[in-house]
């Protein structure tokens, strides 16, 4: 016993030596929030300037080409931008994972490969592969990083070997699970809109609070169509929810940080108290239905604004991205009807002002203010050091 414990402190020491750390904060919580900053910085971005660039007409006809080249004969500047995001974003998201791992230069520099192959190898359900991959890769390379003369060979070599063997191995089947699971959820949210609506709604919007990335979850599984709608009802109303809950406390500064921003800052409070989570719930599971049932509010651009709600507006451009032009022809294969998302204009801009901003509000507010009077709520609960 007392050898298996000495090899026990060993490993334990050489761990927190190489800055290994084997917690769900590092690879779930903080690993998550990584890959969405990485599918941020690529696919969501790439979205953002192609819609940009399909809705503000003097910027349709930007042609850069300063030097003559026919493969960019023609190029639209903002075409060309997206089309360069979009390769990115397997490597994109692995840097930014091995990045919030606190992985060493070496390390993360080598999960750009990791990441590009795991992505090309996990197919649609591609950035859930990305994420289990560039986890192991990364350990890989921090338990050699600096550990030889030559690690500038060595860690890079571990790294790039281990991370491509592992997709290989299971980035198609995690790919294959991912896509199986986010089908079964959009088709079983097609079946059945109402209930369906009710649970998608509000357990996204409770995911997105919590320290976990709700837009890596919609990315990670293809969350799209129909059952997209309802991520973005439930993300919206606990955003907005929480902000115009806490109004009072926060004012315009609160109400802008976290209905734009993110209400995660509200953790420590919903910690110390939990019952300050039930205006937004209530407005979820209100707001959820709504957007199923009554405006088939379909998300049939990328999966990751499913699950970013009113931050940056990003759920909503996602949404016009997909009137517009759908973004992702593949999501066809899932059961994304285009027709009926585009079938009636006026219809989807009510839909998503209502249910991004409108019932997420009103039914907060009023759910808040009867808390309040009830004693349930007391003056400060809500209140952010900002």
């Amino acid at each position: 016993m007392a050898n298996n414990n000495t090899e026990l402190k060993g490993w334990a020491k050489y761990c927190k030596e190489q800055n290994i750390e084997f917690s769900t904060k590092r690879i779930f919580i903080d690993g998550l929030g990584g890959m969405a900053h990485g599918l941020f910085a690529s696919l969501l971005i790439g979205c953002i300037i192609n819609t940009i660039g399909m809705y503000v007409p003097l910027l349709k006809d930007i042609v850069v080409n300063p030097w003559g080249s026919e493969a960019l004969a023609g190029a639209n500047l903002l075409i060309a931008s997206k089309t360069a995001a979009y390769a990115v974003q397997g490597a994109a998201m692995a840097a930014a994972i091995a990045y919030s791992m606190k992985a060493p230069p070496f390390v993360m520099y080598s999960t750009l490969a990791v990441g590009f192959a795991a992505n090309a190898l996990g197919a649609q359900g591609g950035p859930l592969a990305v994420f289990f991959v560039v986890v192991v890769a990364v350990f890989a390379g921090k338990l050699v990083s600096k550990r030889t003369p030559i690690d500038i060979i060595v860690t890079p070599f571990v790294t790039i070997v281990v991370g491509v063997l592992v997709a290989f191995l299971i980035a198609p089947p995690i790919g294959k699970l991912a896509v199986a699971l986010g089908t079964l959820v959009m088709k079983a949210t097609a079946l059945q809109p109402f209930w369906m609506g009710i649970l998608v709604s509000a357990l996204m919007g409770i995911i997105l609070t919590l320290p976990i990335s709700s837009a890596a979850i919609c990315a990670g599984l293809g969350l799209v169509g129909l059952a997209g709608g309802a991520c973005v009802a439930g993300c919206s109303a606990h955003m907005v929810g929480f902000a115009v809950a806490s109004y009072r406390e926060n004012g315009v500064q609160g109400l802008l940080s976290q209905g734009l921003g993110t209400s995660m800052l509200q953790v420590p409070n919903l910690v110390r108290k939990p019952i300050l989570w039930l205006p937004p719930v209530v407005a979820s599971i209100v707001n959820g239905p709504i957007a199923t049932c009554l405006f088939k509010l379909q998300m049939n651009g990328a999966a990751i604004n499913s699950g970013m709600g009113t931050s940056g507006l990003c759920g909503q451009i996602g949404l016009i991205t997909g009137w517009a032009a759908p973004l992702c022809e593949e999501n066809a294969a899932l059961g994304v009807d285009f027709a009926a998302a585009t079938a009636n204009p006026a219809m989807n801009w009510i839909g998503l002002v209502v249910c991004s901003f409108v019932i997420p509000a009103l039914v907060s507010w009023l759910v808040s203010e009867l808390m309040r009077k009830k004693g349930l709520i007391k003056e400060g609960d809500y209140a952010l050091d900002l």
